[in-house]
């Protein structure tokens, strides 16, 4: 039997898989700070006082938090949320000049 990290160290080398991954990342981050805290999805729910489905939801993608449910996440998970604004590659042209 294959382990899925050694296809995923193969497939990350194909640039379309990475892009793919890649533009996946807020999923996962969600996902990876409840695994590290250690929780299901439904023991998060409890500690954020919302229920199951809605976890589901949030890390599937199919919702869109807002900053207030992201900190309330991160402060459920033992987590500091950060958000930046950082340039898009190719695009660093200067506002108003």
């Amino acid at each position: 039997m294959i382990k899925f990290s050694t296809l995923h160290k193969k497939w990350m080398k194909d640039p379309e898989y990475r892009k793919e991954y890649d533009a996946l990342e807020e999923e996962f981050a969600l996902i990876e700070a409840r695994a590290r805290a250690g929780l299901s999805q439904a023991e998060l729910a409890k500690r954020m006082k919302t229920t199951q489905s809605v976890i589901a939801r949030l890390e599937s993608g199919r919702t869109k938090p807002s900053t207030r449910t992201l900190q309330r996440f991160a402060a459920a998970t033992g987590h500091r949320l950060k958000i930046s604004f950082e340039p898009v590659e190719k695009s660093r042209k200067r506002v108003g000049k």
